[in-house]
């Protein structure tokens, strides 16, 4: 029989750390803390067992649950010598989500449960202390109210109903701070929070303490299935079927008094890596006060002149946490009369800044092995591009300050440097981003909040920044930001932001929606209007050389780690490039080849695109081939620059792909242009336009199908290949050329062009009097390649997957036309994630696995990469690492993030 709830308390606790799986990661570790002997209120965890039971069952529980959890309570109140629902010696539980991987704000929480009109009479004789107890109550309506009950905001633009009555009351009362409120005044916010209650949902606020707690457990379970939980989970690939634990835990209070505090903390600071102790607190306030960032709480050293005691054993506890768990730590405390409560530790959200020093430090500490630095736990891959992203130009940044552009100056909380429009909800930067194109500058949005929340996180997914008003380093603005790598700056006061109008004031200045804006995350600045930026430190270190290695401990670092990482991987990483710049920049970020050279881009530099709009209007071979004579020089010379930066590394040529009308003007004046430059007439440059005219040109006549139908394009190209690797080896540098035929679907189509390959590499080294090695292979981007590899693999020397094209021609979606309807497929779960960006492991995967089975069953030393875009996506790389490929091939600023997640793959992490 199932066992349901798992006991915490006095010391010894039913649970362990490596139970989160069934107890959740809060869980867990409450169990975990009490058994090392932590000051842990006790309490008891409902298991991920009764989520899925009650997902499973209508919203039903297991029929023992109840009395399992009477005896966890029962376990309770003798561990806490108090009694749930007595009216004299009252003790009141929170009941708090805990999902197996930390969901930051995504899921409910309900504090003070157990409190009605006799426990709180009880309450105050055992605290002497009223106000206390009226303040508990009054947070207990409305938050029962809100998360239980329902009573939430309506609109973007409408107030929290409860909020609202508070700042009417406070209005009243000429008070700004709700510490500032009377007794009395809470007693009066207690009745009409309660009218509220009653006129909204027709029923009065429940009384009986176990209806409370049933009430808010429901809630937790419900809240693992609301919008902005799965909305998460989608992002981070966390499985719909885990379900959350619910931890019922005895309640401590920060609120009691000036003796008494509430706080957050972590071990290391969380977006610089630096080793402090990293954290706030609130005096005389409860935990919510700290994470909804509603006041600006106290740095965490300040707490060492505050409370002296309990600073040197929190300060203990936190080299404990940290060497227990052998990772950055993020708690959460409470003091209650002096008394030091650990309500919850976790592994802490941490930006990619501080991923790398974190890791890197820790094993110089002797903390942790080279191996489990790398791992994904600890460095996601993408988190890698932190480090790469543009940093505000200091000259610019100065030049928008002595113009009076200098706003304010918050906390900084994700760091970085973004710009872009002002938008004040969610959902409306969610729709700007989606009404523009990806990568336009004009999409990019800050969201600019008085404080944000759970309901904010789509809003915060697309936006390159996030700004507050108020709250701190662990408001949940920070948390979430840290976690995505945003860009974020948090508890700007001087902001006065306005939703109802649309604007955000600061003295006299005025900044509407849709006006830009930009923060800096290094320094907590915020800026009227766009500012310049510049390349990150790694970038200056390795591209632009205007930056010393020993100048930049991030580098050090980052170059520190990535060695790791190549000395544990067994995936080779090559890297998507057209010209020797990006060749260069890739071999900076540690690419060892060329995977994929789209020849084609390089008949769109300056002149070069009339000789090839000439070939392509020739009617006569021997025209096609004197416009081809004209080419020549320009590809041989373009390969030259390429082989030149690889320095003998491999280079993969793929032959010309695209349909030729892409090459020709559309428009009747450009046309006329072009007429008059070629000496061609219009009317035939017109007609030759209307013949090429393709209703598919995706699966028209293009890859192969242009070669063999005019093999003197193959010819020109590979003679350019040859005469360019042989010009640049006998200049002293290695060069190995891979000359990829695509979109071949059948093997006499990859003999035709092998044939002119060998034939043209044959005649060049015989006139040049010297020979290059070189391979042929192929493009596999169709799934009839891929069927019949075997058959290819008899002419291709090597394979690279395609997989552009074959995911488009294998699920029958156009790459160009999918984002109609790929966000719906992705909300409503019919696709995991985008197919274009990840690879489809069962589909477009299981075609790659049959292509490298059969591909090796005929050529067993058979070459295989993948040069599609999914190349530098990690969770693409560790299924190229599982079915044996040999490379993959990105864009050069993915080169590390791909070498990460090759070491990862290779290490099982």
């Amino acid at each position: 029989m199932s066992k349901y709830v798992y006991f915490f308390g006095s010391g010894k606790a039913e649970g362990r750390a490596d139970m989160k799986e069934l107890l959740g990661g809060k869980g867990a570790n409450l169990a975990e803390m009490t058994n090392i002997a932590l000051p842990v209120p006790a309490g008891f965890t409902l298991t991920t067992e009764v989520c899925t039971y009650y997902y499973d069952h209508d919203r039903t529980y297991p029929p023992e649950l109840k009395a399992e959890v009477n005896d966890a309570m029962r376990r309770t109140e003798a561990a806490m010598s108090a009694k749930f629902g007595d009216p004299k010696n009252p003790l009141l539980v929170s009941c708090r989500s805990g999902a197996r991987v930390s969901m930051p704000g995504m899921m409910d929480t309900v504090l003070n449960i157990g409190l009605n009109e006799s426990t709180l009479r009880g309450l105050i004789e055992k605290t002497g202390n009223e106000r206390f107890a009226w303040d508990s109550y009054r947070r207990f309506v409305q938050m029962y109210g809100d998360v239980v009950l329902g009573l939430k905001p309506q609109s973007k633009l409408e107030i929290d109903p409860f909020e609202q009555i508070m700042d009417e009351l406070k209005e009243h009362k000429k008070v700004k701070l709700d510490t500032e409120l009377t007794t009395d005044d809470l007693k009066e916010l207690v009745k009409r929070f309660k009218r509220a209650v009653k006129e909204r949902t027709g029923k009065d606020f429940p009384e009986d303490a176990y209806d409370q707690m049933w009430g808010a457990i429901g809630a937790v379970f419900g809240s693992w299935m609301n919008d902005r939980a799965i909305v998460y989970r989608r992002q981070y690939s966390i499985p719909h079927e885990w379900g959350t634990a619910a931890n019922i835990c005895s309640m401590v209070f920060g609120n009691m008094g000036d003796d008494c505090c509430t706080g957050v903390a972590f071990t290391r600071d969380p977006a610089t890596g630096e080793k402090v102790f990293y954290g706030e607190y609130l005096i005389n306030a409860q935990g919510e006060d700290v994470v909804a960032g509603i006041r600006t709480p106290k740095k965490i050293a300040e707490l060492q002149k505050d409370m002296p005691a309990v600073y040197k054993q929190l300060d203990d506890i936190r080299g404990v946490l940290e060497k227990h768990y052998r990772d950055v730590q993020d708690v959460e405390f409470t003091v209650q009369k002096g008394k030091l409560w650990m309500l919850q530790t976790r592994n802490g959200k941490r930006t990619g800044f501080a991923a790398v020093r974190f890791a890197v430090d820790m094993v110089h500490e002797g903390l942790i092995a080279r191996d489990e630095a790398l791992s994904v736990s600890r460095i996601p891959p993408d988190d890698l591009n932190q480090l790469l992203q543009p940093i505000f130009d200091p000259q610019a940044k100065r030049q928008a300050i002595a113009e009076n552009k200098l706003l304010a100056k918050g906390i900084n909380a994700g760091p970085g440097a973004a710009t872009g429009r002002i938008k004040f909800h969610a959902e409306d930067a969610e729709a700007w981003v989606h009404k523009h194109a990806k990568g336009d500058p004009e999409g990019r949005v800050i969201l600019c909040r008085r404080e944000t929340s759970p309901e904010d996180i789509r809003g915060m997914q697309v936006a390159d920044g996030i700004l507050t008003a108020f709250g701190g380093a662990s408001s949940h603005a920070a948390l979430v930001s840290r976690q995505m790598g945003k860009v974020c700056v948090v508890g700007c006061n001087a902001l006065n932001i306005d939703y109802a109008k649309g604007t955000v004031t600061v003295g006299n200045k005025v900044l509407r929606d849709g006006d830009w804006i930009s923060i800096d995350g290094f320094t907590g600045e915020v800026v009227a209007g766009q500012v310049a930026t510049k390349p990150s430190e790694v970038v200056q270190v390795l591209i632009d050389k205007s930056l010393k290695p020993e100048q930049s401990k991030v580098y050090q670092q980052f170059a520190e780690l990535m060695s790791w990482a190549d000395g544990v991987r067994k995936l080779r990483v090559r890297t998507n490039a057209d010209k020797p710049k990006e060749a260069s920049a890739a071999v900076a970020f540690g690419a060892e080849g060329i995977g994929l050279c789209r020849t084609e881009h390089m008949f769109f530099e300056g002149d070069r695109i009339d000789a090839m709009r000439e070939m392509i209007l020739a009617t006569a071979l021997d025209a096609r081939k004197k416009a081809l004579d004209k080419l020549l020089p320009y590809q041989r010379e373009d390969f030259e620059g390429i082989f030149k930066a690889m320095q003998g590394r491999p280079v993969t040529i793929r032959t010309l792909d695209p349909p030729l009308h892409e090459f020709l003007p559309h428009q009747p004046d450009q046309q006329k242009e072009l007429s008059a430059k070629i000496g061609i007439p219009v009317e035939v440059i017109a007609r030759r336009v209307q013949e090429l005219h393709e209703a598919n040109p995706m699966l028209g006549h293009r890859g192969c199908r242009l070669g063999i139908v005019y093999p003197e394009i193959t010819e020109m190209q590979c003679r350019a290949i040859f005469e360019a690797a042989c010009i640049v080896q006998q200049g002293g540098t290695k060069v190995e050329p891979e000359i990829m035929i695509p979109l071949v679907g059948f093997l006499p189509e990859l003999k035709a062009q092998a044939k002119i390959v060998h034939e043209t590499a044959a005649k060049v080294f015989a006139e040049k009097g010297a020979t290059v090695p070189y391979l042929v292979g192929t493009m596999i981007e169709l799934p009839r390649a891929c069927v019949v590899a075997d058959q290819i693999a008899k002419e291709a020397q090597f394979f690279s997957f395609g997989t552009n094209d074959l995911t488009q021609t294998t699920l029958g979606m156009s790459r160009d036309d999918y984002g109609s309807f790929i966000r719906y497929y992705m909300e409503h779960d019919i696709v995991p994630k985008d197919p274009f960006q990840t690879i489809d492991g069962d589909g477009v995967g299981g075609l790659m696995k049959i292509g490298v089975e059969r591909g090796r069953s005929t050529r067993p030393d058979l070459k295989i990469g993948i040069c599609g875009e999914h190349g530098g996506d990690p969770d693409t790389v560790k299924f190229c690492h599982k079915i044996g490929l040999n490379y993959v091939s990105c864009s050069p600023f993915r080169v590390p993030i791909a070498r990460l997640a090759a070491a990862q793959a290779a290490l099982g992490k």
